[in-house]
């Protein structure tokens, strides 16, 4: 199984039903994990265990969101990769995307689905049709899930043609797309000065729900301009802007562009030199 069916597995054995009912610390109990919440210099948390036991010392931080995806990261370490100690560095999604270490991407993994199980989450995002952040953060609360972690697991679901991005005035931060957005579609580096998240860095105007946008303000291709996104951004970290873009049907049944980038079928699979596909 994936980090991922481990987790819901796990919810499913306990019989949790509601978001109400994912009391992370609880979860943790179960799994023979008692939780303790400490101040920390170094790391935001760490797991130490010994045969079927363990500890799990959260850094306090203010934001239970935070701090439940604390626990869940490390209850995700103790499920998949017990018999080691870990020392984790962030406790939010996002600070990991650039980590290439794959026991905290599985933790990171682990820790989505538990908060926000497929069979609890999925039917709750399809009411919504294509969320606004203000939904999301609606539904952030339902979970206690930061926002941050609530947009991730939105892309990750797959059920939405949606990429959840990060751009600061430099450029772009990480971008993660929905599994069935055409990988063909490639994002621009820097930010286009017509994109809304331009002006909401740059001038400070805000972005008060989905705006329709020409495609070419977000990707690179050269046929860009024939289609339309719809694109959102908020405040997040450090000066960054955590975005929305929401692709149109009609972006996902093209013709491959075989100017952008590496070539890609009309589906998003990479077509190497011998004509073989990888997904």
């Amino acid at each position: 199984m994936t980090p991922g069916e481990r987790a819901e597995a796990l919810v499913s054995e306990l019989g949790i039903s509601t978001p109400g009912e994912l009391d992370v610390e609880a979860i943790a109990f179960d799994s023979g994990v008692e939780v303790v919440y400490e101040e920390m210099t170094g790391c935001e948390a760490s797991l130490a265990g010994f045969e079927d036991r363990a500890i799990a010392t959260i850094n306090p931080s203010g934001v239970r969101g935070r701090e439940r995806f604390s626990v869940a990261h490390e209850l995700g370490h103790w499920h998949l990769h017990r018999g080691r100690s870990f020392q984790c560095r962030v406790d939010d999604p996002s600070a990991n995307l650039a980590s290439n270490k794959a026991f905290e991407k599985e933790a990171d993994a682990f820790a989505a689905h538990l908060l926000m199980p497929r069979p609890i989450f999925n039917p709750l995002v399809a009411q919504l049709g294509q969320p606004t952040f203000q939904q999301l953060t609606k539904l952030a609360g339902e979970f206690d899930t930061s926002i941050m972690a609530t947009s991730l697991r939105l892309a990750g679901i797959n059920t939405l043609p949606v990429i959840v991005a990060c751009y600061d005035k430099g450029g772009r931060r990480w971008a993660i797309p929905a599994a069935d957005v055409p990988r063909r579609w490639i994002l621009n580096d820097k930010l286009d000065e017509d994109s809304f998240t331009y002006d909401f860095l740059n001038h400070g105007k805000e972005c008060r729900g989905l705006g329709k946008q020409s495609a070419d303000a977000w990707f690179q291709n050269d046929d860009a301009e024939k289609y339309e996104v719809r694109e959102q951004c908020i405040a997040s970290t450090a000066g960054t802007a955590l975005v929305l873009i929401y692709l149109q049907s009609d972006m996902l049944y093209v013709r491959p562009d075989w100017d952008a980038g590496r070539k890609y079928d009309a589906r998003g699979s990479y077509v190497s030199k011998r004509g073989a596909y990888s997904k």
